[in-house]
Parts: structure tokens; sequence; C-alpha cells
């Protein structure tokens, strides 16, 4: 039985050895609901229960490359908790893709999905592949091996997979042609497809627009706004992208997107012209007037007000905590899950800085996915102002969970704390309802 801290540690040691980012995500959980604990909730083994995935599917990817060599490649599919809805969580393919990583997003993704409001359970998927490195035919021979296997364990009412790292809307449309395929079935069992094949308007911007709601709501906490704020960015994808567009488009200044090569850096703000143009060269190529590129830097040297690391998983170390906090920023955004190490979000929760967890900041992309299934299901497409009005609700929910069951220490809130209690607090009373 988890009762303790160490308890936890054991129990993870002896179940997950080898799996550090899945012991990471647990056990910082567990620090923030511990006080929540009661004889009710350890009696049965909740803890056990709540971070033991129902099952992990592992099967392997054999597809044909354009010289006509068989190639071999692994995907898992995580399915979390289906405590309280199918289970609802994206595909990622990329190289560094593996059981440890896939669990703790999908446990990560249990909790989003239950501040979002909507009745979904949490789950996450993917292939050690890097996608780049194929070209268009072999995208889609991976795509169509892929789901061969998959579409056994999916469904609109089981499970419903979506788009990451790694998986656009045009590979999740031929995902989607392929289940259909397989199955005789067109229906919401994927999400994040093009619009034209039965996608939600505004799903590519959800997450990235999404967060700069989430941090609207924070500045509001902290009587402060938008307006002339440096935000320094990282990654280049669709999050950091979108979440620039709209970081712009509310009056910011942002300064900076990065890449796995270096960082481009732009002192005065980047234009809605340049930022355009990062979404279609890589940043390392672009000649634009008022930036630089910074081969082998961060973005978090960069003196600025928020931080938005939106690349990748512990992207932003001890080291980089250090920088951000000996300059003005006051705001740290998680675009991405999990992008601190433990050691970083120490040091920045010791030197003051505000922290807007991942698992309530970028939920607006699983938020959308959510309201794209409800649009498959009806066969009634949304228009665009509905959908961003329909994802600025599920944002201010998400931010009045956050905070409804915490206090202000020292003028500010712990986010990342509330996060986790308000979804600890739905996710065990359903549980102890439902018994074993």
């Amino acid at each position: 039985m988890i009762r303790t801290v160490w308890d936890l540690r054991s129990f993870l040691e002896h179940h997950a050895p080898d799996q550090p980012e899945y012991h990471q995500a647990v056990l910082a959980w567990f620090d923030h609901i511990k006080d929540d604990l009661d004889d009710d909730h350890l009696k049965d083994g909740l803890i056990e229960r709540m971070i033991t995935p129902d099952r992990i599917i592992s099967f392997k990817v054999v597809w044909r490359d354009d010289r006509g060599r068989a190639r071999l490649n692994r995907a898992w599919r995580v399915q979390h908790s289906q405590t309280i809805g199918p289970y609802k969580g994206g595909l990622r393919f990329h190289p560094h893709v593996n059981a440890s990583v896939l669990k703790f997003l999908a446990f990560e993704q249990t909790a989003k999905n239950i501040l979002t409001g909507l009745f979904l359970g949490g789950a996450k998927g993917g292939m050690d592949i890097d996608p780049r490195e194929l070209s268009m035919g072999e995208q889609e021979r991976v795509c169509t091996a892929f789901m061969t296997e998959l579409h056994k364990y999916i469904g609109q009412y089981t499970d419903i997979p979506a788009g990451d790292i790694g998986v656009d809307a045009g590979m999740i449309s031929t995902l989607q042609k392929t289940f259909s395929q397989v199955t005789g079935r067109f229906d919401g069992t994927l999400t994040g497809k093009w619009v034209c094949a039965g996608g939600s308007q505004g799903r590519d911007e959800a997450t990235g627009y999404g967060c700069v709601y989430f941090l609207r709501h924070v500045l509001d906490d902290h009587h402060d706004d938008l307006e002339g704020k440096a935000v320094a960015i990282s990654g280049a994808g669709n999050v950091a992208t979108h979440a620039a567009e709209k970081a712009l488009a509310l009056g910011a200044k942002v300064i900076s997107l990065s890449n796995s090569v270096g960082t481009l850096h732009s002192p005065k703000g980047l234009s809605p012209e340049d930022l355009e143009r990062t979404k279609h060269n890589r940043l390392e190529q672009l000649e634009l007037k008022n930036a630089t590129f910074h081969k082998g830097q961060t973005p978090w040297s960069l003196p600025c007000d928020i931080a938005m690391p939106c690349a990748t998983q512990n992207e932003l170390d001890h080291e980089d905590a250090k920088a951000l906090s000996q300059g003005p920023c006051r705001v740290i955004v998680e675009g991405a899950n999990m992008p601190l190490t433990d050691q970083a979000t120490e040091y920045c929760k010791d030197a003051g800085l505000v922290i807007a967890p991942g698992k309530a900041a970028n939920a607006g992309g699983v938020a959308v996915s959510g309201l794209e299934r409800a649009q498959n299901t009806t066969g009634k497409p949304w228009s665009r102002q509905h959908v961003d009005q329909a994802l600025q609700d599920v944002m201010t929910e998400i931010h009045e969970r956050c905070t409804r069951h915490i206090h202000r220490s020292g003028g500010r809130y712990d986010y990342s704390r509330g996060a986790d209690r308000s979804a600890f607090r739905q996710w065990s009373t359903v549980l102890m309802t439902q018994g074993v």
C-alpha cells in the first residue's frame, strides 16, 4: 500500500524500472496530492490503481522504404485510464519515443482531460521513427502499416487518438483513410484531420492559442496583462508558432523561436510576416532583417518577461532556470508536456517565478479534439469562431479548476498543485464510487 513518497518510489522501482520520465511525472503528482489522502483513499490501493495503466499495447510496424527494403519500427499505445470516458490522447512519431515517455504522457493526459471538463479518459501512443527523414510515399506506407495493427484497439467509444509531435493533419488523414478501409467505418475515432476530411476548424491552432488564453488568466490573477510583454518561446512547430501568433495578436512581443540546431532571436520582436515565414522554412535558413540565429543556444538566457517552453519534455534544465530567474522573467507557461526538469521547477519556484503547468496550459489541443469528435458524431461542422469561443470557455474553466482548491502564497498561486489536486479529487471520487 502506498502511503508515503518512499512507498511510491519503491513501487515504481519494482514495477517500472528504467522509466525515468514516468517516475518524474508520478512523483511530482504525488507531492501535490499527498495532503488530500485519507484512509478511504489508501485502504483499496487507490494510488497504485491510479498510476498503473489499464493496458500497454506493444507491436511492431513493418513497412517498405522507397528502395523496396523492409523496415522495422516499434510502436505502443498506452491506455492509461477509462474512468470517466473513452481513452483520448495523441500519437507521437519521434526517434526517442519509448514506453517510459508514453506512460508519462498518458498519465499526464488523464489529468489534463479531466481538467477540460469533457468526459474523456487518458492515453498516448506512438512509434520510434522520425517522419522528417521519410518521403511522402514512405510516410503513407508507415501510417498504413501502423494503423493496420492499431485499428484493433481503438474506436470512437473506446479510444480516440489524435496527432502529436511528428504526426500532422495530413498523416492523421492517412491514418483515418486506412482505419476506414479496414473497418468500413468513418466516425470520430481519429481527431486532428484535415478540415476537408472531417477535421475541426481551429484544431491546428488550439494548443498554442489555448496556452496564451490560459496565460491571460494567470496575468489577470497578478493584475497584469500581455501588452508589450517580451515573450521567449522555444520550439518551431505547431504549438510554438501558434502560441507566438496569438501572443502577437494580443499585443505581446515575441523575441524567439528555436529548434534542435539553435535559437532565432529578434530583440525588437518578430513581425506577423516573419512568423509566417518561420512556418515554412527552417529557422537557421531564414534571413530576417531584425532577427539573428544563434547556433547551439536555447532561448532561456534572453531577457524576457514570459517564457513559453513549447518543444519537448525536460528541455529547460537547472542552468536554464538560473538564467531565466536572473532576468525580468516572472511567468513560465508550459506549452510542452513537462518541459522543465525537477531541478529547474524547484529552482524557479524558489526564485518566485509563476509556472503554468502543461496539463492545464496546453490542454487546448485535446479540448478541440473532443469538440471535433462531437462534430463527427453529429455530422455538423462548426465555424472557426464557434470553435475558438468554445476553446476560450474551456481554458477559463481549466483556470478556475486550477485555483479552486488552493490559496495564494506570497501573492502567487501554485497552479501545478491546483491542477493536480482538482483532477485528483474528481478522479478518485469516481474510482471510489465505482469500486474495483
